[in-house]
């Protein structure tokens, strides 16, 4: 069958990933923090943006390119970076690096991720992105940045809203600790999820290898935690200014959610800003980013990402026409992945991308550029 008959929209993936992942693993992919308004709060807000239909333009194909940090993409959004991916779903970040590659858009690979850079960057393509949570140790932090860039990640981007660990109760609720290990309680939830069991026996139950490599005191930590904050400082402007000085390439600040923010870090010279709340997973009472991304766009001419709540090719039209750059999606793929496994991230974009098309024609837009204008007041 057709998946676009059988699973026409991100929530049809969800609804199927959510069946085929053991519950404990999707407490961690899905939830937020506290009682999950900020969670709820991105998704209202998206829903409030309105475009103005228009008549009368005839046939015509929309452009859907864009160029960002001085490259030409085919498409105005990417992967973005999920801590624990292969527990999410096995082998998933190879499985996202090579999606990313055949279509040629952005991959994020997390710090807190499941595999090395070494063993990802080669599957990843021109647009090989590392998220970097910065380490307190300056030799950590060095050699981080070393591996990251000899395995071919071109763009740095420093993420700065987990200054301390979040409380994500109903994770904890879910059983999961770090590392994973597997309870009779999760040993039965996982024994419903088949085809994730036999995954994870191939690949072995995930850790956080690149944290791992510099981890000398292995323990066990609650599921809000892990093994990367025993390495890990809350960074302020002279921890960012070493970053910059070491890192040869263009390197994005995540987090921002401030307008006072980006004047600041544009003088500092970082190439770009992601503007997010970390999906409703750090601050119960962070605003929606949406609802920032027009103060943050007249404060600065730096390029800007944005993330938090998108669920559709419409979500990413209306963050372009508030004045985003470029999207970034996690939850969405990685639900690909639980849907469909390898073939699903493929499918993600096919989404995305026909949503897209489908919109501009009804709005008569044909370029990314003239959707600021459609927006209704």
């Amino acid at each position: 069958m057709d998946p676009f008959a059988k699973y026409p929209a991100i929530s049809d993936l969800r609804a199927r990933a959510k069946r085929r992942i053991p519950h404990f693993v999707w407490e961690y992919l899905d939830s937020g923090t506290g009682t999950e308004q900020t969670l709820r709060r991105n998704r209202a807000k998206l829903d409030e943006v309105l475009l103005m239909p228009s008549i009368l333009h005839g046939e015509f194909e929309p452009d859907l390119s864009t160029n960002f940090l001085g490259k030409t993409l085919p498409l105005p959004f990417g992967i973005a970076p999920i801590g624990m991916s292969g527990l999410i779903w096995p082998d998933a970040e190879r499985l996202l690096a090579k999606t990313s590659a055949k279509d040629n858009i952005p991959y994020t690979l997390s710090t807190v991720t499941t595999q090395v850079p070494e063993r990802v960057g080669p599957h990843t393509g021109e647009h090989a992105w590392f998220q970097f949570y910065p380490p307190r140790d300056p030799d950590i932090r060095a050699d981080m940045l070393k591996r990251a860039k000899a395995s071919g990640f071109s763009t740095l981007v420093v993420t700065l809203d987990v200054p301390v660990a979040s409380r994500r109760e109903r994770q904890t609720r879910g059983g999961l600790t770090q590392p994973p290990r597997l309870s009779p309680r999760l040993a039965l939830q996982a024994a419903q999820c088949p085809v994730w069991l036999n995954g994870i026996r191939k690949t072995g139950m995930p850790t956080m290898k690149l944290v791992d490599d510099y981890a000398e005191q292995k323990t066990r930590l609650p599921s809000n935690q892990h093994l990367g904050y025993l390495l890990r400082t809350s960074p302020n402007w002279e921890y960012l200014k070493a970053v910059r000085d070491a890192w040869d390439g263009p390197m994005i600040v995540k987090g921002i959610l401030d307008p006072e923010d980006p004047p600041n870090l544009e003088k500092f010279g970082v190439d770009g800003i992601w503007v997010s709340n970390h999906a409703g997973r750090q601050f119960d009472a962070a605003p929606a980013t949406i609802e920032q991304l027009p103060a943050i766009r007249a404060a600065t001419n730096l390029p800007i990402v944005f993330d938090s709540g998108i669920e559709s090719g419409l979500d990413v039209l209306r963050a372009i026409a508030l004045g985003a750059d470029f999207v970034m999606l996690g939850r969405a793929f990685h639900y690909g992945l639980g849907a469909m496994g390898a073939e699903g991230p493929a499918h993600v974009i096919d989404i995305l991308r026909k949503d897209m098309i489908s919109c501009m024609g009804q709005l008569g837009t044909h370029r990314l550029a003239d959707l600021k204008a459609k927006l209704v007041a």
